[in-house]
C-alpha cells in the first residue's frame, strides 16, 4: 500500500553518496509528498530533485544556521507540516548537524520517521575484508583541538576503526594514524558508487606513499584495523 505522509512529522531521508541509481522507491514517494524539505545545500539537493521531476519548497539547514533553522522547522512541523530532511549525500545524521533537529522534536514530541538508506562507510567497510561483527565510526577526526588526545584514545580500540576524511587532509591523517598507532593494515574507499570509484588496501605507509604520487580528490572512508591483543 502507499505511504500516507503523516501531518507535523519529520522524514529522515537518506540520499545517494555519487548514484543517483541509488535512492529507494520510499524515498522518492516521501520527498514528493512531503510539504517541505529541509537541505545541507540546496544546490545539490536540487540537482536531484530535478532528477526525480520533483519540485518542493526547500529551506537551507546546515551546521551554521542550524540554531535559527531548528525552531522555524518545529514551527512548521507544530502547524501540520511534514518536513523531510536531507544530507548532501547519505543518511543524514552520520557527521551533519541533523542531531539538533532530531533532538528538538523528540523534545516537542513530533514524530519523527527514518528511511533506511545510502550511507558511505557502510560499502566500504563490507569490501575492506576487515573484521565487520564489531567496529567504531569515528567519523572526521578533530581538526586540530583534541586531535592527539583522541588518537591516542583510539591507539588501543581492538575493533575496526572508521574514519571520514577530506580530500586536502587525507594525507595528514594517515601520517596521524601510523605515528599513533604504527604502520597498521587500512583500506580506503574514494568516489563510491562514482564512475571513479577506487578501494586502495595495504598498510598506512603504502596508501599514503600511493595518494603522495597523484592529484587527491573526491571524500573518503578510511578504515584501519584494530590492535592486535
Amino acid at each position: 500500500m502507499p505511504e500516507e505522509i503523516r501531518p507535523g512529522t519529520l522524514y529522515i531521508v537518506p540520499t545517494p553518496i555519487g548514484n543517483l541509481d541509488d535512492i529507494t522507491y520510499r524515498a522518492v514517494k516521501i520527498l514528493s509528498a512531503v510539504d517541505v524539505i529541509a537541505a545541507e545545500d540546496t544546490r545539490t539537493t536540487k540537482v536531484l530533485l530535478d532528477h526525480l521531476q520533483i519540485q518542493k519548497p526547500l529551506l537551507s539547514f546546515f551546521s551554521h544556521n542550524e540554531t535559527i533553522r531548528v525552531p522555524q522547522i518545529i514551527e512548521k512541523l507544530k502547524e501540520g507540516l511534514a518536513v523531510a530532511l536531507v544530507s548532501d549525500a547519505g543518511t543524514p545524521g552520520i557527521s551533519d548537524p541533523a542531531y539538533s533537529i532530531i533532538q528538538a522534536c523528540i523534545r516537542n514530541e513530533l514524530p519523527v520517521v527514518p528511511l533506511p538508506g545510502p550511507t558511505a562507510f557502510v560499502p566500504v567497510l563490507v569490501a575492506s575484508g576487515m573484521p565487520t561483527q564489531s567496529f567504531v565510526f569515528e567519523g572526521f577526526l578533530p581538526h586540530k583541538k583534541g586531535r592527539l588526545t583522541k588518537l591516542s584514545q583510539l591507539k588501543d580500540e581492538p575493533r575496526t576503526i572508521i574514519f571520514y576524511e577530506s580530500p586536502h587532509r587525507i594525507l595528514k591523517t594517515l601520517e596521524d594514524l601510523q605515528n599513533s598507532f604504527g604502520d597498521r593494515e587500512a583500506v580506503i574507499g574514494r568516489e563510491m558508487t562514482k564512475k571513479f570509484e577506487e578501494i586502495l588496501r595495504g598498510r598506512l605507509s603504502s596508501i599514503r606513499q600511493v595518494l603522495s604520487s597523484r592529484q587527491i580528490k573526491g571524500e573518503f572512508v578510511l578504515i584501519v584495523s584494530g590492535t592486535k591483543i
